[in-house]
């Protein structure tokens, strides 16, 4: 995945068991939106499979998870009625491993934002169907009705409670990817670059915040932090492999991905660290999104600490590998990017 600014793949957004969300059409078309329908299966004997299909990005767990009736009561009565909850991802066309993407069964939408989401919904009590669209379609799909809540690493912010409400349940975070074998860690101290090679995305929201620090450590006479810049990321990790950089600061489940699929083998890397998308001043944070006043943000909140409590929401995020986005408890609509960030 290649890292985008805060605007597009932080902001926005960037699964799967026995039976998943089938595709009904291929992830590869351009534009537009497909349904991805999800059979009740699993779920309906009260467990969730995570991590299916993954093509190694993460480890299969079968978690027991059933309808918790003081929750599902809080829906809005249309969606209690209907049965069902129709979720937004927003992956086409290409897909966004590890956050969704077609899995190993070249058919099947897999991913960790669509695990969460069938999770959310057994705790419902609701059929989860997941509609998968281009990322700009996923919000016309808020508004218009046609999915009730995007599941789809879309970020908190100011600007958008002026049309969505939200419940968190994930960090929103940078990481840095080193060689498995590289002892160096970024430890939250910008100062521990100094004298490192480190590459970024060129636009990026990272790269802002990479510059920042280059500045600050020329200011304090350190020694100086180098920033490169790669065609692409399969480039970067090239480079990162030849010993050409030190670091590459990407979107912190873009590392996540790559610690998993290069695990063992000579390109394997590791997180040496993360820090908040937000930058210094607040903490970033993945929220469940949908319309604003459309009651739903509550029980949203409610069922994913109802996970939280229970461990569910502990091996979700290990099984995709991003323990390290953890949230002590998912909030109705808090703090979010403020607008000049947003």
């Amino acid at each position: 995945m290649s890292p985008l600014s805060l605007r597009s793949r932080l902001t926005r957004g960037l699964t799967a068991g026995t039976v998943v969300a089938s595709l009904a059409g291929g992830l590869a078309a351009c534009g537009g939106d497909s349904d991805a329908a999800t059979t009740s299966g699993n779920a309906a004997s009260g467990t969730v499979t995570v991590g299916a299909l993954s093509n190694g990005a993460a480890k299969e767990a079968t978690l027991k998870v059933a309808e918790v009736k003081s929750i599902s009561a809080e829906l809005p009565k249309s969606i209690a009625k209907s049965g069902t909850l129709e979720i937004g991802v927003g992956f086409l066309p290409a897909g966004s491993p590890p956050l969704g993407y077609v899995g190993s069964d070249q058919k099947t939408l897999t991913g960790s934002e669509t695990d969460i989401a069938r999770l959310v919904a057994a705790v419902l009590g609701l059929k989860p169907e997941l509609k998968n669209s281009t990322w700009e379609n996923l919000f016309i799909g808020l508004d218009s009705g046609k999915v009730d809540v995007a599941f789809s690493n879309v970020t908190d912010t100011e600007e958008r409670k002026a049309k969505y409400e939200f419940a968190s349940y994930r960090e929103d975070n940078l990481g840095f990817a080193v060689k498995a074998d590289n002892s160096w860690n970024f430890d939250g101290n910008y100062e521990n670059l100094a004298g490192k090679t480190v590459a970024v995305g060129a636009g990026t929201n990272q790269e802002r915040i990479l510059l920042e620090w280059k500045k600050k450590l020329a200011a304090e006479g350190k020694k100086a932090l180098t920033v490169k810049y790669f065609q692409d990321n399969n480039s970067t990790y090239l480079a990162l492999a030849a010993g050409k950089i030190d670091a590459y600061l990407a979107p912190n489940p873009s590392v996540a991905y790559q610690v998993s699929s290069t695990k063992g083998s000579a390109k394997a890397v590791r997180n040496a660290g993360t820090y908040s998308g937000a930058g210094s001043s607040l903490q970033g944070l993945i929220a469940a999104t949908a319309k604003k006043n459309s009651g739903l943000a509550k029980p949203l909140a409610d069922a994913i600490n109802y996970l939280i409590k229970n461990g569910q929401y502990a091996k979700w995020l290990a099984a995709w590998n991003l323990s390290n986005e953890a949230v002590a408890k998912s909030e109705v609509n808090p703090p979010g990017l403020p607008v000049t960030d947003s």
